[in-house]
């Protein structure tokens, strides 16, 4: 397929798709026009590349990864294969990860304290 029509049945840009390949996350075989075609396991290499993206993950890691995903729910990265620099990669997202969710725990105590606090406040302003 080509690049519009993997735009179409991924909702993707077509620019996206082109920054994809040009951050090595897509491989399409080029015609003899010079167009790009896809095959169609792209539909789901370019899902994959939205999740991952959208869980926070940069280009660099999903290059690092990307290749030992056999789907949306399951990486299969050979022990052999983890080097130190993506190791190193993984557990920087995932402490800022920790990190994110550790802040927004504390946000949300404290703003769920604050709320209880100023429903008392109306409740007993309201019977007095």
């Amino acid at each position: 397929m080509k690049i519009g029509e993997l735009s179409r049945r991924t909702g993707v840009p077509t620019r996206l798709l082109r920054y994809y390949e040009e951050q090595d996350l897509l491989h399409p075989e080029r015609g003899e026009n010079g167009y790009r075609v896809y095959g169609e396991a792209a539909v789901r290499d370019v899902g994959q590349i939205r999740g991952l993206l959208d869980s926070g993950l940069t280009t660099e890691m999903i290059r690092a990864i990307l290749p030992y995903l056999s789907g949306p729910e399951e990486i299969l990265l050979p022990a052999g294969h983890l080097s130190p620099e993506t190791a190193a990669l993984l557990q920087g997202h995932l402490d800022r990860i920790r990190a994110r969710i550790d802040c927004l725990a504390r946000n949300r105590d404290r703003l769920a304290a604050y709320l209880e606090a100023v429903r008392a406040a109306t409740e007993s302003g309201e019977r007095g």
